[in-house]
């Protein structure tokens, strides 16, 4: 196996289409549990997953005086449940429907006593079914489960990098559930104008208070049937002239379906260096928003980071 088919395999959209639909709700549920335990962070920052080297995890949850994470074993292919105070248990990730799958979570939290009530009626979805109701998304391919887990792994590696060159106030690398989404965003300072809503089953204050300031924002989505799996940019709100810029590398264009700037994953794992592409790209798209919206640039960014090195004051 090739190197770049080992760090940055192939993930075409139409190969696991069905498996994606099924684990974005896997995620919604998991996701939805975090919701119910955590108090709101700005921008909604509670909900989010956060990657692992084996997949995806909620990190600590409190419940009362004791803690537990639920995590997506990728490489393994499990859902781990683990206590502050007991053996972990564990869910086998396999084809099983969203129905049985939260079925099977929802019993053992009882079991653990650490039951919770959760909204079953999915985010960012058009149409959606209830969890307990859905026996339509039942697909797991462990190959592709596996090579999610390494694209997201190599995207957040590089975006953790391109993070570090900003001292203003910046998200974690994180993964939002609802829209499936690797995510890091920087922001001007500034307060914006309300956002209008309209996301599918996502109330409006919750996207008005995720956008109460400036940003620039990007990362990774895995596609949909338009638009195989991609790097993405955007700003809120939407600076004069920003769609039109040019940004590099050449593969990159903006998408008016979306409003962001995109760029094929199939484009950076081609490349020679994927690093340096997708750190072009992300710089490059930063930039174009920053510039047309004036951000005080001087004062928001720094040098790379380097690892064990003091930032020079």
């Amino acid at each position: 196996m090739k190197a770049v088919d080992k760090d940055w395999p192939e993930l075409p959209y139409a190969a696991w289409k069905d498996t994606y639909a099924t684990l974005h709700l896997w995620t919604q549920i998991v996701g939805k549990v975090r919701l119910a335990h955590n108090p709101w962070l700005n921008h909604s920052w509670q909900v989010t997953l956060y990657v692992t080297p084996h997949g995806l995890t909620t990190a600590a949850i409190p419940r009362g005086e004791r803690a537990f994470e639920l995590a997506f074993d990728f490489m393994d292919h499990l859902l781990l449940i683990h206590t502050s105070d007991r053996p972990t248990r564990r869910i086998r990730l396999e084809p099983k429907s969203v129905a049985d799958f939260y079925g099977e979570l929802m019993a053992t939290l009882r079991e653990l006593d650490l039951a919770v009530e959760l909204n079953t009626m999915p985010c960012e979805i058009a149409q959606p079914t209830p969890f307990e109701l859905d026996r339509a998304h039942a697909s797991y391919d462990s190959e592709y489960a596996q090579r999610f887990g390494r694209v997201i792994w190599q995207s957040h590696r590089v975006l953790e990098r391109f993070r570090s060159g900003f001292i203003g106030k910046a998200s974690p690398v994180h993964f939002f559930w609802g829209s499936f989404d690797l995510a890091v965003t920087r922001f001007s300072g500034r307060r914006a104008p309300l956002h209008p809503g309209g996301v599918p089953h996502l109330p409006r204050r919750v996207a008005q208070e995720a956008y109460s300031h400036e940003v620039s924002s990007a990362g990774f989505w895995p596609g949909n049937a338009d638009i195989d799996a991609s790097f993405y940019a955007y700003a809120y709100p939407e600076p004069e002239g920003f769609r039109s810029a040019r940004v590099a590398p050449k593969a990159a264009r903006f998408e008016p379906t979306l409003g962001e700037f995109v760029l094929p994953y199939a484009s950076v794992r081609e490349a020679r260096d994927p690093d340096a592409a997708l750190l072009e790209f992300l710089q490059a798209t930063y930039a174009a928003a920053a510039d047309r919206a004036r951000w005080d640039r001087a004062a928001l960014e720094c040098d790379i980071g380097q690892p064990g090195i003091p930032r020079t004051l």
